[in-house]
């Protein structure tokens, strides 16, 4: 007699992941569509939604993703309030990117390209000159930032131009690599304090008759990490940035159009075994495995070569039911680094890339103690982290 198959299930096809919207509703697409919109030279307007104004500001909240804002009306009635403005008026978000962290993001955001072009695929990510893992987002270690990133920023194409452009915003930014690669371009203003920084960037915007001013606050995402997006510390945050939106909406010259959006969502995961596989403990996960890259969400692993294709079976059989598990060409292909990856990207990319769809993370205990403690994260494709609004306000 027979026996029975054994009924496991098929793992998620890597074309079932939700592909942000590059190209139509990405982060990259904002600042060209903005700058299209002053005449800079060789911008598109590829949002079709927006439509043009004379003085231009981005107020990146890092962290306040689209259902989180939703979730939390109390908090942040101001925002709430222009929900129905977003995304040109149609009450829609745009897409983050893949992955959906910070130094991928702000890199989108600042050159108007996807990762696959601009180069910064994720928290950590080999470098194929050197071998080692580098942090992207604290630039460690070293690489020369231009030879990294070589594209011009929207905001130098935008000064070029004749654009009045200023960033404002911590001034422990202000000679950061990621900060030359990504947000460099005109004028740079340190302030410490929210108020300090909503106040300047109206006077910016006012400094010119045509102006792209960007603005930044990261302590939403900072709390988030620490104690969770449904926590009172979060909670707090979030009333405290509402108040910023609101008094640089009240404040804004004529002619211009503020643009609210953040780089990211974020989930809270439980701590318990079935919800965060530790790396460093299962045997399986590491077998072949050279480095592994990414963040708990949106993982790179680099194989040992010569075991690209049993690391990517072996993934794909433990985790493939939880992540989209695609090998380098096959994410590629997808689209999820954008329509096209450069040559100097390519390496960049995992052997394999895991992407969670489920309430799970692959932390690694032994060599990211701090970020494997972290209570909210990020990453992946999920609505969660992918949705960020793009709330808008005219004068």
């Amino acid at each position: 007699m027979a026996l029975p198959a054994w009924d496991h299930p098929e793992p998620l096809a890597v074309d079932s992941a939700p592909v942000p919207e590059y190209g139509t509703g990405s982060l990259a697409d904002l600042l060209p569509t903005l700058a299209a919109g002053m005449a800079v030279p060789g911008m598109t307007a590829a949002i079709p939604e927006l439509t043009e104004a004379d003085r231009n500001c981005v107020f990146l909240i890092d962290g306040l993703g689209w259902e989180q804002l939703k979730a939390h009306p109390d908090e942040a009635p101001f925002m709430t309030s222009l929900l129905t403005s977003s995304r040109g008026g149609s009450g829609r978000p745009i897409t983050a990117g893949y992955p959906a962290t910070t130094a991928t993001s702000l890199a989108s955001v600042g050159t108007g390209l996807p990762p696959g072009a601009h180069g910064l695929p994720g928290y950590t990510a080999r470098n194929p000159a050197t071998g080692a893992l580098m942090n992207q987002l604290r630039w460690n270690p070293w690489t020369d930032p231009h030879a990294w990133q070589p594209y011009p920023t929207v905001f130098q194409l935008a000064d070029a131009a004749g654009v009045h452009t200023a960033q404002v915003s911590s001034p422990t930014f202000q000679n950061t690599p990621l900060t030359k690669i990504a947000l460099s371009g005109g004028t740079f203003h340190g302030r410490l304090s929210g108020e300090e920084r909503m106040d300047l960037a109206a006077e910016q915007l006012a400094a010119g008759d045509r102006s792209l001013v960007y603005t930044y606050y990261a302590e939403v995402d900072g709390k988030g990490h620490r104690f969770g997006v449904d926590s009172d510390p979060w909670r707090g945050q979030l009333m405290y940035v509402d108040r910023l939106v609101q008094r640089l909406a009240e404040q804004l010259p004529p002619r211009t159009a503020l643009y609210v959006t953040a780089d990211h969502g974020m989930i809270d995961i439980p701590f318990d075994e079935q919800h965060r596989i530790d790396f460093d403990e299962d045997w399986e996960l590491r077998a072949g495995v050279a480095l592994l890259g990414g963040e708990g969400r949106a993982r790179h692993v680099y194989a040992v070569p010569g075991a690209e294709a049993d690391v990517l079976t072996c993934w794909r059989e433990v985790l493939g039911e939880q992540f989209w598990v695609a090998s380098r060409d096959e994410a590629i292909a997808a689209g999820w680094f954008g329509p096209q990856v450069d040559d100097r990207v390519y390496a960049r990319i995992g052997d394999v890339v895991a992407a969670a769809r489920d309430d799970v993370l692959i932390i690694a205990t032994e060599r990211e103690p701090k970020e494997s403690a972290m209570v909210g994260n990020h990453g992946s494709m999920t609505p969660v982290e992918q949705l960020v609004p793009l709330l808008q306000v005219r004068s």
